[in-house]
């Protein structure tokens, strides 16, 4: 009898063990399967350790933060207090951990009610000059909140403050936050890592002159009452929480668009940007819903360091995008395009960084092809290809790779074009290989998949072998595992990677042999219908010695030095630089003076440090131009100039 009972009871046991089992993998199924876009998950992976956070999710995690800050326009700074609501994976977890960088933290609170908040003990770690410094607060039993009262540093990483005269109206003051990579933790402290999805809401306090924007849900119809309030549903990674405040007017651009920013910019800025809901539409087409309720840009001041930042639910954009003829506003389908890869699924470590941003210039030249035709998008496509291997002959091994190790190192250092052109040249052969109809159907389960979750590259591997190449042989004897490791894990690029043609290229290097052979004067080619990116070619084009006879024809011709489109006044200003064309010299420092977009501005400097007198003057206009540059730029374009 009582071998017996030990027998069944043994039984029960295993039986009741495998029943746990199955019930947690049916939940876990599950909670992939049906994501919800405010829980915040985890990343599917256990490789997803981020280098570059001080934060312990494993142990305690964030899941939504409470802001409540003053922009105080006086001091530079913003006052306030962040709530934070935690869940402990670990439940003998005592201490949690965040990420700060130059924050003065006046007082800690924890609360396990949620409402009645306590003094807590908190400590400050040593300060690093990449990571920041690490907040400890110890977490009393049953803490489900914690509140941070603090400010932030006038030189905060991550915010820049403008004067009146810096802006386009000279009324009104104006500041705007940057977080990505790592500065989100200059203006707030949480766990500054993409792999932590959290929602967040904030009330943010200004002049009553002055209109606050976040990326978050907001009335753009809203009095100036000093006083905004806003919410983020979704559970986003923290780099992508963003504010402006300032002199700001909104025009809607269609049912879900519209456009904000200074009054005095705003017709323009909505003429350009008109196609918006069009690129919508078209992606939505390709990969399915658009999950975030409405997309509209804020068109920033030109001190902006990036073309653009993919902030959800509001892109902040560059002004140097407003050519006037809609030639620049792929800008805008790429940043669109991060509401699919980037946005809902993101890179769960900066060593992950192509899975944004390879995936996102894919789906741009797809949705310029569907709005604006093929030829276009090749000819993007070929200028992408050309700054790609410009940069692969001038870069390290360790910075030519996609899945780049940046341990130890600041990860703005890996968001160069390597990331988004190498990227999207590999996509791009998968689906030459693939088949454009099975590849979208692939991208758009990826999509869904992995909807509202950071993933790593191991993920990706996984989710594409599982997928795209296990189901279908043939591509898979195209794409074996070792094709893969080049692409992903090797320097340079494959012998087989694409080589897209564009057919108006061709004529337009026509043109300029014809012109370099001297057949046909400058005054004379055939320019009156090209495009911003054949312009872009034909300069691109001609050798990098030119004699200045040569330099000032082609100027005469087209009046290159005053062009008002960034783009092209960039490619000429270096090649003024590389023959030492001294009329376009005062263009030069104008143009360093008036910009921050790094993409545009370090090339500049990086070309004149080459000699001794260039060297000299980028030092001469930096002293200048470095008040109006944001923190980001100050810091890579003082590296360049000292």
């Amino acid at each position: 009898m009582k071998t017996r009972l030990s027998v069944c009871l043994t039984v029960c046991l295993a039986v009741c063990l495998i029943a746990l089992n199955l019930f947690t993998m049916a939940c876990q199924n599950t909670a992939t399967e049906k994501p919800n876009p405010s829980a915040a998950p985890t990343s599917p992976s256990n490789e997803a350790r981020d280098v570059h956070s001080y934060g312990n999710p494993e142990q305690v995690r964030v899941k939504h933060v409470d802001l409540n800050l003053d922009v105080l326009f006086e001091r530079k700074i913003l006052n306030g207090t962040a709530t934070l609501t935690i869940e402990r994976k670990q439940n003998d977890a005592k201490t949690l951990k965040l990420d700060t960088r130059d924050l003065k933290i006046a007082k800690v609170e924890a609360a396990t009610d949620g409402t009645t908040f306590s003094p807590t003990q908190f400590s400050l770690g040593q300060q690093d000059a990449i990571l920041g410094t690490p907040l400890m607060v110890e977490l009393p039993a049953q803490t489900t909140k914690v509140r941070i009262a603090y400010e932030t540093s006038p030189t905060a990483s991550g915010v820049q403050w403008l004067e009146p005269a810096q802006t386009a109206g000279k009324k009104q003051p104006y500041v705007f936050t940057q977080s990505q990579a790592i500065h989100a933790r200059s203006w707030i402290p949480l766990q500054d890592s993409p792999g932590v999805r959290i929602t967040y809401a904030a009330t943010i306090r200004t002049p009553k002159t002055v209109r606050a924007v976040m990326s978050a849900e907001q009335d753009s119809n809203a009095p100036l009452t000093g006083e905004y309030k806003f919410n983020m549903p979704q559970a986003i990674p923290p780099y992508l929480i963003a504010l402006a405040a300032g002199d700001l007017a909104f025009k809607p651009l269609g049912q879900r668009t519209g456009v904000y920013t200074e009054p005095t910019m705003l017709a323009k800025a909505a003429k350009e940007l008109e196609d918006t809901e069009k690129m919508i539409e078209a992606t939505e087409k390709l990969y399915g819903p658009y999950a975030w309720g409405r997309y509209d840009i804020l068109v920033l001041p030109p001190s902006f360091p990036y073309g653009g930042m993919e902030n959800p639910r509001l892109t902040f954009a560059t002004p140097t995008i407003l050519a006037g003829d809609k030639s620049l506003v792929s800008l805008i389908a790429h940043e669109l395009a991060h509401s699919w890869s980037g946005n809902l699924v993101t890179n769960a470590t900066w060593r992950d960084f192509w899975l944004n941003e390879g995936f996102t210039t894919y789906l741009e030249r797809r949705i310029v092809e569907a709005v604006y035709g093929r030829e276009n998008e090749e000819m993007q496509a070929v200028l992408g290809r050309q700054t790609l291997e410009g940069l692969l002959a001038k870069f390290e091994p360790r910075d030519q790779v996609l899945h780049i190790d940046l341990n130890g190192r600041d990860p703005d250092e890996g968001s160069t074009e390597v990331p988004y052109e190498k990227g999207t040249l590999f996509l791009r052969q998968l689906e030459e290989m693939a088949g454009r109809e099975k590849f979208d159907q692939f991208l758009k389960g990826y999509f869904n998949h992995f909807a509202f979750q950071s993933i790593t590259t191991a993920d990706f591997r996984a989710y594409l072998q599982k997928n795209l190449l296990e189901p279908n042989p043939q591509l898979a004897a195209k794409m074996p595992a070792s094709l893969l490791d080049e692409w992903i894990e090797k320097p340079g690029l494959p012998a087989s990677a694409p080589k897209p043609q564009s057919a108006a290229f061709a004529k337009v290097e026509e043109q300029a042999q014809a012109w370099l052979t001297g057949k046909t004067p400058a005054a004379r080619l055939q320019t009156k219908q090209w495009t911003t990116q054949e312009w872009l070619h034909f300069l691109k084009f001609l050798p990098p010695q030119l004699r200045e006879a040569q330099m000032k024809e082609l100027d005469q011709a087209f009046n290159l030095t005053k062009t008002g489109n960034a783009e092209i006044a960039h490619v000429w200003l270096l090649a003024a630089i590389r023959n030492k064309y001294a009329v376009a010299y005062p263009r030069l420092e104008e143009y360093l003076t008036s910009i921050g977009r790094q993409k545009l501005i370090r090339p500049l400097y990086e070309e004149l440090v080459k000699t001794p007198e260039g060297k000299q003057r980028a030092a001469s206009i930096y002293a200048k131009a470095r008040a109006g540059y944001h923190p980001i730029a100050q810091t890579s374009v003082g590296k360049i100039v000292q």
